[in-house]
């Protein structure tokens, strides 16, 4: 697929893989941290950001998305690399692990290892936020992102400094998930996403000690799936790339 993306830096290809209703320019404040080991490319999936919808036909769930991670690879030339994700990426990564097409894969607050309880909580929240950035008229998204009070409300579930967001980034993010033209449908399918197959080649996954969307006992059950125990970014919420660039940069980096 021809996917929108962003390319940094030099050495071994990194894909970088933004949550439902994000865009690429979720990995910004990461991005030169990380480009400096790697040649970093951070893509917009299918349907959010600026990357065209699925083919007509194919509908949103974890795997196609993760089909179209693999064709746009496949079309750029990049073979095995490595990658990351937060949130839907961060299970996308591990699905392409578990296809063994990429040399290893760092999941960072991974989607698929809630009860129905958490489930069902989730896309509630996902939901009511995407009412918000769709009712927001352009004047009180910028009063919001520039309010510290109101960017703590709008965005304290998925992050857990709201004060390190930039203004500008936040009204971003959130005319992205407003005009997401694959978010309901990925978010519907969700229902049936359960756990992918186990992995064949090494992962790496590490969950916010503040996560308010996925919350953190979900980290258990990962660490189950692994095999391996599951690594805490303190002080970090669900998207902790604000949170901790530097933290987050050395776990994916050095694995």
């Amino acid at each position: 697929m021809d996917l929108a993306f962003e390319r940094r830096g030099s050495g071994e290809p990194l894909i970088l893989i933004h949550g439902i209703g994000h865009h690429w320019q979720a990995w910004l404040p990461v991005l030169d941290r990380l480009a400096a080991a790697r040649t970093v490319i951070a893509l917009d999936l299918p349907g959010f950001g600026a990357s065209p919808g699925l083919p007509d036909g194919i509908p949103y769930t974890a795997e196609s998305l993760a089909d179209a991670v693999e064709s746009f690879c496949a079309l750029l030339g990049v073979r095995e690399p490595h990658v990351a994700g937060n949130s839907l990426g961060g299970y996308i990564a591990l699905e392409l692990a578990s296809r063994g097409v990429v040399r290893t894969a760092t999941a960072l607050s991974p989607a698929g290892f809630w009860s129905r309880r958490e489930l069902l909580y989730c896309q509630a929240v996902l939901r009511g936020l995407r009412a918000m950035a769709r009712s927001l008229p352009p004047e009180q998204l910028a009063k919001t992102a520039e309010n510290p009070r109101l960017r703590t409300i709008s965005a304290g579930v998925l992050v857990a400094r709201p004060s390190r967001l930039d203004p500008a980034a936040l009204i971003a993010a959130t005319e992205a998930l407003a005009g997401s033209t694959g978010f309901d449908e990925t978010l519907e399918s969700f229902g049936g996403l359960m756990p992918p197959a186990p992995p064949k080649t090494p992962v790496t996954i590490a969950w916010g000690e503040h996560d308010r969307l996925l919350l953190r006992r979900q980290a258990v059950r990962a660490a189950r799936w692994s095999g391996q125990r599951v690594k805490l970014l303190k002080g970090c919420g669900h998207v902790p790339m604000s949170d901790d660039p530097e933290l987050v940069a050395r776990v994916i980096v050095q694995r």
